[in-house]
């Protein structure tokens, strides 16, 4: 039983309790010999009696350990003590994914892709050493403080799969992959299976899979198509939507065979977002998205039948789990059975019935486009005939032509206002002609009827009559200079502007046409003017007031990362809340720049501190008072608390005291006095009275006043 304050291992002292889940509890803890912090995880009492399930653990958990990544939550120690079993890791102060999205509702697709990215550089890791995970989730990554992305959990995934646990302690069924829904084998493609979910819910804010039960959620898995991420957010980049829907194809083998690919891929995205370069591997049919059978249907109802009341029992079977049940039994045999007595394969019967689709609709449109070739383009002009590619494959990017249109002959402006409603790019080159009116298009690079890409560049050449007026050389003047030096010449100005980390602000850029070029007056220059560096700043976030979890949501989301963290009084900001940033909001600084941040500790008591010395009773306190006289010395403050209470001969007497609430105290001293005998005589009798001496106690007290600390 695992107990604040217990050291484990000799060296483990635990400080708090900070997480549990379905197999664990995860405590913070300090390491003694290293003196670091770090995180323990303490399997419950139902694993750690487990022997199989323990020594499985254990080989797990020490291969992880192995792993020293960026991108893991390392492993540091594997233990056992007192019959309990723990390991040791790395303490990642944040907020796991999860928690993340709730907060967020969804990311935008370039924070998704920045963090699958680092999740994936991390199961890679992982991959390199022979270690699958087959549990990834948004619960199990984590967030730093700094922003850092790391996987935790390795190793004890595949320790639950591989021995008889009770199937509430499984991975989320949310997220796990058609070949381990069935019981089946699972290897490195079920990681990406599970990591395409996370980003599906990364993008959306919702998971593509959900039911009331873990049985109808397992069979959408197998049997349901992957809706597409763009279907919830349409704004979602292309290339995003397509690497989600390669990662989570139903077969394995449709999907990213390893794990660089998907990084590379999602690198990709970063660069052309609206590129579709993800395209699932091309297999038999049984690749795609297929009915669900009833021997799959059997085993997965099976594996949850039983599991509200924990007797759900697995075993290995060929690399995978698999549930032992009477059932299973049962229908295995009527399967032999059925197998024997009949020949019909209902696979191969859909199999058949979607080539024969397939090839009429193949058919179809072959014809349909032969149609178009031949009848369309004998309607129509070249310049409007338009002859779009239609991808013959789902998941190939739809690429649109058109074709180059007759221009030549026409006026230059007509021609570009042509071209340009194409899709086209046009370029401008002028030259002298005597046969050809100024402002008319003499040639083009692309000879008319070819078929373009819709972007593609086309350039004119135009006649600037016999007396074109040469075009002069304006890059690097100011916008206003290089105007004016061209309208005097008789030229219009198309101003165009453009970003330039060369160029300063309000310089003229480039020009077309080009300088040396003869262009008839009138004709347009145009003319690209900076607008200088392209504004990278990002602005900064006021984290005053937060607590210091959303701060740090706050501050990764604008695009910054949190440096330290301190406790500091405050008298205006409520304690837990952050009270300081160290680069004001509102500000502009570099992207991942550190901004430092205190949180308070609520309004500081006020102390005080006592470092006096009590000197003896003065003449003029204490006539009577004699050198040598013990004294009882009492020294109480305003409120209550008594700093010294003692008796004493010597003087001086030091009283020095810290941390005090009250401001100040009384000494009180206390002496005795013995006063001498008398003698009266008895005037009637003469008799002589003797009168003895007494004992009397005398005090006095004095102020004293405590400084401030």
């Amino acid at each position: 039983m695992i107990k604040i304050g217990m050291i484990i291992g000799d060296r483990y002292e635990i400080l708090e309790k900070i997480g549990t889940g379905g197999m664990s509890d995860v405590y913070k803890a300090k390491c003694h010999k290293l003196n670091r912090f770090v995180a323990v995880k303490v399997l419950k009492q139902e694993f750690g009696e487990n022997a199989n399930f323990v020594s499985k653990f254990r080989i797990e958990a020490q291969a992880a350990a192995g792993l020293m990544h960026p991108n893991i939550v390392n492993v540091y120690d594997v233990g056992e003590e007192n019959g309990i079993h723990y390991i040791v890791m790395e303490l990642v102060e944040g907020i796991t994914l999860k928690k993340y999205i709730e907060k967020k509702a969804r990311l935008s697709y370039k924070e998704a892709v920045s963090i699958a990215i680092q999740v994936s550089m991390g199961i890679e890791a992982a991959h390199n050493n022979h270690i699958i995970h087959r549990d990834i989730k948004p619960q199990n990554i984590i967030i730093s403080k700094d922003g850092k992305v790391k996987v935790t959990d390795f190793g004890i995934a595949k320790a639950a799969t591989s021995n008889t646990i009770t199937s509430n302690v499984m991975g989320s069924v949310h997220y796990t992959s058609p070949e381990q829904a069935r019981g089946g084998y699972s290897d490195e493609k079920s990681d990406i299976y599970s990591l395409g979910i996370s980003m599906f819910e990364m993008l959306t804010g919702r998971v593509p899979f959900n039911g009331e039960t873990t049985v109808a959620i397992a069979i959408k898995h197998i049997q349901e198509e992957m809706p597409s991420p763009k279907e919830f957010i349409p704004e979602i980049p292309a290339s995003v939507d397509s690497i989600v829907l390669k990662c989570c194809q139903k077969s394995p083998d449709r999907r990213y065979q390893n794990i660089q690919e998907v990084i590379a891929d999602l690198k990709q995205s970063l660069i052309n977002p609206e590129e579709v370069f993800a395209v699932p591997v091309d297999t038999e049919i049984e690749g795609g998205t297929r009915m669900i059978s009833d021997e799959d249907r059997m085993q997965i109802k099976q594996r949850t039948a039983y599991a509200d009341n924990g007797n759900t029992e697995y075993y290995e079977h060929e690399g995978g789990m698999r549930l032992r049940t009477d059932a299973e039994e049962l229908y295995h045999e009527e399967e032999i059975e059925d197998e024997d007595e009949y020949d019909y394969n209902p696979r191969m019967e859909k199999f058949t019935t979607i080539l024969t689709i397939l090839g009429a609709v193949g058919i179809c449109i072959i014809l349909i486009v032969l149609a178009i070739k031949i009848f369309g383009n004998a309607e129509k002009p070249v310049e409007e005939s338009k002859s779009p590619i239609v991808a013959t494959e789902e998941s190939d990017p739809i690429i649109e032509y058109e074709f180059m249109p007759d221009v030549k002959g026409i006026n230059v402006e007509d021609a570009r206002k042509s071209l340009t409603a194409l899709g086209m790019k046009v370029e401008i080159t002028y030259e002298e002609s005597d046969t050809v009116d100024e402002g008319v298009v003499m040639n083009t690079n692309i000879s008319a009827g070819t078929e373009l890409q819709v972007g593609s560049s086309v350039n004119l050449t135009v006649s600037s009559g016999s007396q074109g007026v040469e075009v002069p050389e304006i890059a690097g003047y100011g916008f206003e200079e290089a105007s004016s030096q061209l309208e005097n010449l008789g030229f219009s100005v198309n101003k165009v502007e453009a970003y330039s980390d060369t160029v300063d602000v309000g310089t003229v850029v480039s020009q077309m046409p080009l300088a040396g070029n003869k262009a008839p007056k009138g004709s347009v220059i145009t003319v690209t003017v900076s607008l200088g560096k392209e504004e990278t700043k990002i602005r900064v976030p006021n984290l005053i007031g937060l607590s210091e979890e959303d701060a740090t949501i706050e501050a990764i989301e604008a695009g910054m990362t949190i440096g330290s963290i301190v406790g500091v009084y405050s008298d205006t900001v409520e304690e837990g809340l952050v009270c300081y940033q160290s680069f004001s909001h509102g500000s502009y600084v570099d992207p991942e720049t550190l901004i430092d941040i205190k949180i308070s500790l609520g309004t500081q008591a006020v102390t005080y501190k006592c470092n006096a010395s009590i000197s003896a009773p003065t003449v003029e306190e204490a006539p009577d008072y004699v050198t040598g006289t013990e004294v009882s010395i009492q020294l109480v403050t305003d409120d209550g608390k008594v700093l010294l209470d003692t008796k004493t001969t010597t003087f001086p007497q030091a009283a020095n005291y810290f941390g005090l609430t009250a401001s100040g105290g009384t000494i009180t001293m206390s002496y005795e006095v013995t006063t001498e005998g008398t003698t009266t005589t008895n005037p009637e009798t003469g008799e002589t009275v003797n009168v003895p001496g007494s004992k009397e106690t005398k005090s006095i007290t004095r102020r004293v006043e405590f400084v401030q600390e």
